[in-house]
């Protein structure tokens, strides 16, 4: 049986992904042989989101702004967009002078030709903000 994923991730190639109920449709050039990022703050860990961050001009919504609903919260760094009809967490947009400036963050949980198990993942620990201890290959505790 043949199955359309992506087993080569390796590269920079543009990508396309969606929502569950495909309302909200994106494409993304992003290189995940570099992998992709788990956060154990309480919104990443609620979402179960598995992030990469690219430039805005590496993202494109293709369809559905109108579907779109945001969430943002705290230091108001980013705007979290999830489809208002299905939920699914697709991208946030933000500015963070420490990762360039103006940034999109994509949800590889939904790129549709992507077996998100096959992305290497590193973990940082958002949690207690202890953004400058960096990333590493195991997940941080929740609770320290």
């Amino acid at each position: 049986m043949s199955d359309n994923k992506t087993t080569d991730v390796s590269a920079t190639k543009k990508h396309l992904g969606s929502c569950h109920c495909k309302a909200v449709r994106f494409a993304v050039e992003v290189d995940l042989s570099k992998g992709a990022g788990r956060c154990n703050c309480s919104i990443c860990t609620k979402t179960s989101q598995l992030g990469v961050i690219v430039k805005p001009e590496a993202f494109e919504l293709l369809s559905g702004e109108e579907h779109l609903s945001t969430y943002e919260w705290g230091a108001k760094i980013s705007k979290r967009h999830f489809c208002k009809h299905c939920g699914v967490l697709c991208f946030g947009r933000g500015f963070l002078e420490q990762v360039g400036g103006d940034y999109v963050s994509v949800n590889v949980n939904a790129l549709d030709d992507v077996d998100p198990a096959l992305v290497s993942t590193y973990y940082f620990d958002g949690r207690h903000d202890n953004w400058m201890a960096g990333t590493r290959s195991s997940p941080w505790p929740i609770w320290a």
